[in-house]
C-alpha cells in the first residue's frame, strides 16, 4: 500500500509553498494585540496569486476551469497558508465549491465554480458548521414556497462574511433534513452584525428574515450539508496542522540558539522531551488528519470512502488530536521561549491567538470523544 502524495497533489505543495513564500507572519501586526482593534479586508493581492497558480481553482472539475483534485489536495494547501497565517477565504471557498461541484444541479456549478477558479467569487459558510456540534445544529429554519425557499434564523461567528459574495447558510426544513442556501450578503432579509474573533479576525453574526432564495440557489440533495459539515472540519484541522508545525520548527529554531550555562538549551533533557512530547502530537494530528480526509474523498458513485465505521467516527478522530494538540504545541512553545513568548514584537504571539481560534473552532476534545464513543456503540467492530 502506498502512502505517499500522489503527483498532483504533490504538485499543488510545490506551488502553494512558492505563492506563500514571501509572506512574513512577523510582518503583520495582529488586531489581537489592541483593545477593540479588528483586521479589515482579508489580503487580496494574496487571493490574486492564489488565482494566478490555479489553486483557487484547484477542486473545480476541469470543465468548469479547475485542476478537479480532492479533498486531499485542498488539506494540503491549508496545511501550508496555515504556517504563514494567510488571510484569506481558502477552506471555506474550497469547501463550499466542492460541496456545489458534488451536490449542487449542473447550472448552478456551470454558473459559479468557473468564477471560483479565477479568483472572481468568494464564499463563506455559516461557522456552525465549524464547530464541535453536530451538524444537525444549523441554527436557520427553511420552508419551501412555490418554486423557491424561505429561510430564517441566525449564523454565528460566520468567517469573511463581510467580504463574501455568497453566504452557504445550512436550515433544516419541516421534515428535518438539511439544505443548504447560497445566499449574497446583500440580498433583503440577510444582516450582518459585527463580531471579532480571538485572533482579532472580523466575523459577522448573520440573520435571516425570511429571506428567499430561488431553487438554483438552494442545494438540497440528500447528506449535501453533512459532507460539508465533515469538509470544514477537517480542513480545520489541517490549519491546526499547519500552524501547529511552523510553531514547532519556531521553537526549534529559539531553542538550538538559546544558550544557557554555555550550552544550546535544546540540549536539555527537559526541554528535549517537551519537544519530542509535542512531535508526537503532530504526528498524531498528522495522520488523523489524512485519514478523515481520504474518507471524504467520494469513490466512484458514493459519497465517501467505505469503511467499518461512518466518515464521522474518522473525522471526530482528527478533531481530538487537532483541538488538544495545537493547545499543546503552542503552550509548549510559550514555554520555551520564556520572556520572547509574550513578546508581541515576536511573531509567536499571533501563532498563539490563532491557535486559540481554531482550538474553540473545533470545541473540546472530551465532547468529539463522546461523540466517537457514541459512534462506536451505534456501529461495533467484530
Amino acid at each position: 500500500m502506498d502512502f505517499r502524495f500522489s503527483e498532483e497533489q504533490q504538485g499543488a505543495i510545490d506551488t502553494a509553498t512558492a505563492v506563500f513564500a514571501d509572506i512574513a507572519p512577523d510582518r503583520v501586526p495582529s488586531p489581537a494585540l489592541v483593545r477593540g482593534a479588528v483586521a479589515g479586508e482579508f489580503d487580496r493581492p494574496l487571493w490574486a496569486r492564489l488565482a494566478r497558480s490555479d489553486l483557487l481553482g484547484l477542486v473545480v472539475a476541469p470543465e468548469h476551469g479547475g485542476s478537479g483534485l480532492d479533498p486531499i489536495a485542498l488539506c494540503l494547501v491549508l496545511r501550508e497558508s496555515a504556517r504563514v497565517l494567510a488571510r484569506v477565504p481558502l477552506l471555506e471557498t474550497g469547501a463550499v465549491a466542492l460541496a456545489v461541484e458534488r451536490y449542487a444541479d449542473e447550472g448552478t456549478a456551470a454558473r459559479l465554480l468557473p468564477r471560483v477558479a479565477r479568483g472572481e467569487l468568494v464564499l463563506t459558510v455559516g461557522a456552525q458548521g465549524r464547530t464541535g456540534h453536530e451538524a444537525a445544529e444549523t441554527g436557520c429554519t427553511a420552508r419551501r414556497d412555490g418554486d423557491g425557499w424561505v429561510f430564517d434564523g441566525v449564523q454565528t461567528a460566520v468567517p469573511w462574511a463581510h467580504s463574501a459574495d455568497l453566504i452557504a447558510v445550512p436550515a433544516r426544513d419541516g421534515e428535518g433534513r438539511a439544505v443548504v442556501a447560497l445566499v449574497p450578503p446583500g440580498r433583503e432579509g440577510v444582516h450582518l452584525a459585527e463580531q471579532v474573533s480571538t485572533s482579532g479576525e472580523r466575523l459577522a453574526e448573520v440573520r435571516l428574515d425570511a429571506v428567499r432564495a430561488r431553487r438554483g440557489e438552494v442545494i438540497d440533495t440528500e447528506g449535501a450539508w453533512e459532507w460539508l459539515h465533515q469538509l470544514l472540519i477537517t480542513g480545520t484541522c489541517a490549519l491546526a496542522l499547519g500552524l501547529g508545525e511552523r510553531v514547532l520548527a519556531m521553537t526549534g529554531e529559539y531553542t538550538g540558539k538559546r544558550e544557557q550555562f554555555g550550552f544550546p538549551v535544546a540540549t536539555f533533557q527537559a526541554v528535549a522531551m517537551q519537544t519530542a512530547d509535542r512531535y508526537i502530537d503532530l504526528r498524531a494530528m498528522a495522520a488523523t488528519l489524512w485519514q478523515a480526509a481520504w474518507r471524504l474523498t467520494p469513490a466512484p458513485g458514493s459519497a465517501g470512502v467505505g469503511g467499518p465505521l461512518p466518515v464521522a467516527a474518522d473525522v471526530a478522530v482528527a478533531k481530538i488530536w487537532a483541538s488538544d494538540g495545537v493547545r499543546r504545541v503552542v503552550q509548549t512553545a510559550q514555554h520555551l521561549h520564556g520572556g520572547f513568548g509574550a513578546d508581541t514584537d515576536y511573531p509567536l504571539h499571533r501563532y498563539h491567538a490563532w491557535a486559540k481560534h481554531l482550538e474553540l473552532s473545533l470545541g473540546p476534545a472530551a465532547a468529539h470523544e463522546e461523540a466517537l464513543g457514541d459512534l462506536l456503540a451505534a456501529h461495533p467492530l467484530d
